[in-house]
């Protein structure tokens, strides 16, 4: 039994070689390193984008009813103040 590899066209066989391999060698480990570098910038991106939470717009309530104080204003359900003899907004 004979250890070469073979192809679907014959058996595999290195490719000859040419002046640029060095130059293309170079090319290769430079764009690799580039898309490790990419990579973990990217995940970094990501982890620090997903630690800030969402924030929605602030919302605002007013209160004017009966067993509610009257003219109690909320800022995101937190009591910012009362607007005296105001019923309504």
């Amino acid at each position: 039994m004979s250890k070469t590899l073979q192809a679907w066209s014959g058996p595999l066989s290195a490719p000859p070689a040419s002046p640029l391999y060095p130059l293309r060698k170079l090319a290769a480990v430079s764009l690799r390193r580039a898309s490790r570098l990419l990579a973990r910038l990217a995940r970094k991106l990501a982890v620090a984008s997903a630690r800030v939470p969402a924030r929605r717009p602030p919302e605002l309530e007013f209160y004017a009813e009966a067993g509610a104080p009257e003219g109690a204003l909320y800022l995101d359900g937190v009591l910012v103040g009362h607007l005296q003899g105001v019923t309504r907004l």
